[in-house]
């Protein structure tokens, strides 16, 4: 159940501290602001749960591992319980702030996700596809047996800040299913009306991102014997 129960509390971090900051803070802040929050909790986020659960907290990455087989079926459908739960909860303590504690919501939706102001509903679906095909694309990478150590959670959570330059004045940037479920639940209206794109289109995302890593993808990664590796096994058979 621990990792589970990190994938819980890390996905409500993400969302309480990712969409916070675009809920308390996005006047004083601005789009980047909220960009660099969430690429610095998913950064600080790989570092602390990630040796337990591997720090997924997103949906999309989980279905891309899967289909990496880098996860089972079984722990995949944990995670997502775990993830929509705990972006729920995060939007949960978001809205008790803004509502028991008066506090001013400067997003004017809890942070949530919405198209049509500034991109129409197709180009919002392939924004998020291209997107999160970026985010899981580097999650896939970077945590090979090839990748350098340490750096994973440097480059995922520069990933994801990134993203949310882009994506940040155009739809609010999803990227992750659980993140723009919860707030648009307690936003109600066009937010909740139009959440299944943001749901959907990250899911996208990260099967494009599958399907694409295995041509990228280190021969260590793909099982593909290296030179050294196989200089190595012939000196260990002539080893008596």
């Amino acid at each position: 159940m621990r990792k589970y129960t990190a994938e819980f509390v890390g996905t409500l971090l993400l969302v309480f501290f990712g969409a916070g900051t675009a809920v308390f803070g996005i006047e004083s802040m601005g789009k980047a602001g909220v960009a660099l929050a969430f690429g610095f909790i998913l950064m600080a986020l790989v570092y602390a749960i990630g040796p337990v659960s591997g720090c997924h907290v997103n949906p999309a990455v989980t279905l891309g591992l899967l289909l990496a087989r880098k996860i089972d079926v079984t722990d995949a459908v944990a995670y997502w319980i775990a993830q929509f739960a705990g972006g729920i909860a995060g939007a949960a303590l978001l809205r008790l702030i803004v509502g028991m504690g008066r506090a001013k919501d400067e997003s004017g939706g809890l942070g949530s996700n919405a198209y049509g102001e500034h991109i129409s509903l197709g180009g919002a679906f392939v924004l998020e596809v291209i997107l999160t095909f970026l985010l899981v694309f580097v999650v896939l990478l970077v945590t090979g047996k090839a990748a350098a150590p340490g750096f994973a959670g440097l480059a995922i959570g520069v990933a994801l800040a990134v993203i949310h330059l882009v994506g940040i004045p155009l739809d609010g940037t999803s990227v992750n299913p659980a993140r723009s479920l919860g707030p648009a639940i307690f936003a109600g209206g066009g937010a909740l009306s139009q959440v299944w794109l943001f749901i959907v289109a990250p899911l996208v995302g990260g099967v494009v991102a599958a399907l694409v890593w295995p041509l990228v993808r280190t021969a260590e990664d793909a099982g593909v014997p290296t030179p050294a590796k196989v200089a190595d096994a012939g000196s260990a058979r002539e080893v008596p």
